[in-house]
C-alpha cells in the first residue's frame, strides 16, 4: 500500500468533492460516453492497422504537437523529473533486475500500463488493512492521482533502472511504510510492512498488469510467457520483504481464490474509487481519462465492481470500450514515441551512475 508522501493541497490546487453517493454509480458510463465517440473513429481506422494509419499522418507540421502531447502525459502519470533508461537506445551497462530480454520489460513497456495501473489502485481498495492505511496516511483526497504517479515511478525504475536504482526505490518505499501503522475502523492494527500486505500490494500489480496486457497489449503473451512474467516479477516481492509470491498464473489464481473471504469494500474503498474515477484533471485530458477508466473498471472482476458501486452496461465493455481503448493506446505508443525516458546518467565506464 504505497504511502502518500506528497504535501497538502494548495490553496489554488482544484479540489472536487464527491456528490450524492449514488453519483458513483453513474461514474463508468460517462467514460462509455467518450468510449463510444472514439470507438465511431476506430471504425474509419478498420481498413488498415491503427499503426499504420498513425504512421501515414508523418512528423511533419504534428511534431512539435505530438512531442508537447508526450511531455505533458509523461508528467501527469510519472511526473517530469524521473530519470530511467531511455528504451529507444541500446542498453549500457547494468540490465537492472529484469533486462531487454525479459517478459516484464515487453510488459511494463506497453501503453497498457496506464490502465493496468488504475486496475491495481482500485482492486486494492479491496483489502479493508491496506485501505485504512491509504485513507489515513494518504491525501488522495486532495491528489487522487498521486499514488499513481508513485505506483509508475516505483514500477519504472524497479523494470528499467539498474539494479542500483532499483534497490534504492526500494529501500525507500520500506522506509515510507514505516510510518504507515495504525488501527483499521474494524478495530484490527495495521502495518504497511506487513508480508501479507505487502504481498496483497504485489499480487493486485501482477495480475492488473498482466490482465490488461492481455487485454489491451500490442502482442498478447503466449501462456508460457504470461507464467515467465508473474515469476519474474516474484522477484521484486521478495526484496520488499513480501510472503512468498505466485510464479505462475495458476498460482496467481489459487492466491486470490484463497484471499477472496478476508477482501470486501468499506466506505473507505467506495470514497477512494469515487476520486480515482474523477480526479481534478485538466479538461483537455479528461476525456481521454475517461477512456481509460472506463477499461479499467471493466477489466475487474464482477464482484468487485458491484461492491464498489462501479458498474458497467451490459455489452458496453466489448462492443464500445475495448475498441476504443484499444485505439487510444495505440495512439498513445505514437505520441510517447516522441519523447522517450529520459535516459540515467552514465560514468565513463558506460555503467550507470
Amino acid at each position: 500500500m504505497p504511502a502518500d508522501t506528497s504535501e497538502p493541497a494548495t490553496p489554488d490546487t482544484p479540489v472536487r468533492t464527491p456528490g450524492r453517493a449514488g453519483d458513483l454509480t453513474r461514474l463508468p458510463q460517462w467514460g462509455i460516453t467518450q468510449a463510444a465517440a472514439a470507438a465511431r473513429r476506430a471504425s474509419q481506422l478498420a481498413t488498415a492497422p491503427v499503426g499504420a494509419a498513425l504512421a501515414a499522418v508523418g512528423e511533419g507540421p504534428l511534431a512539435g504537437p505530438r512531442r508537447n502531447v508526450a511531455i505533458q502525459v509523461r508528467r501527469m502519470v510519472i511526473g517530469g523529473d524521473t530519470e530511467v533508461r531511455d528504451l529507444s537506445e541500446p542498453l549500457q551497462g547494468d540490465p537492472g533486475l529484469f533486462g531487454p530480454d525479459s517478459v516484464t520489460w515487453r510488459v511494463h513497456a506497453d501503453s497498457s500500463m496506464f490502465v493496468g495501473g488504475l486496475r491495481a489502485l482500485l482492486l486494492q481498495t479491496m483489502h479493508p488493512l491496506a485501505m485504512a492505511g491509504v485513507a489515513e496516511h494518504s491525501a488522495y483526497r486532495s491528489d487522487p492521482l498521486g499514488r499513481l504517479r508513485r505506483t509508475a515511478n516505483y514500477v519504472g525504475l524497479t523494470t528499467f533502472g539498474t539494479t542500483e536504482q532499483a534497490d534504492e526505490m526500494v529501500a525507500m518505499v520500506r522506509r515510507v511504510h514505516e510510518q504507515v501503522r495504525g488501527t483499521a475502523p474494524d478495530g484490527r492494527p495495521y502495518d504497511a510492512n506487513d508480508p501479507h500486505l505487502l504481498l496483497w500490494v504485489h499480487h493486485a500489480l501482477v495480475d492488473s498488469f498482466l490482465r490488461t496486457y492481455q487485454r489491451y497489449g500490442a502482442a498478447p503473451l503466449s501462456d508460457a510467457d504470461a507464467d515467465q512474467y508473474v515469476a519474474e516479477m516474484a522477484v521484486m516481492a521478495e526484496r520488499l520483504g513480501a510472503e512468498p509470491a505466485a510464479t505462475s498464473v495458476a498460482g496467481l489464481e489459487a492466491w486470490f481464490s484463497r484471499e477472496r473471504p478476508v477482501l470486501g469494500a468499506t466506505p473507505d474503498a467506495r470514497r477512494a474509487a469515487w476520486w480515482l474515477m474523477v480526479p481534478p484533471l485538466p479538461l483537455a485530458v479528461r476525456p481521454t481519462y475517461a477512456v481509460i477508466a472506463a477499461a479499467a473498471v471493466g477489466s475487474l472482476p464482477a464482484w468487485v465492481r458491484r461492491q464498489l458501486r462501479l458498474p458497467v452496461a451490459p455489452g458496453a465493455d466489448p462492443l464500445v470500450v475495448r475498441p476504443a481503448t484499444t485505439l487510444l493506446l495505440r495512439s498513445l505508443d505514437w505520441v510517447m514515441a516522441a519523447h522517450p525516458p529520459p535516459p540515467a546518467a552514465t560514468t565513463g565506464d558506460g555503467t550507470a551512475s
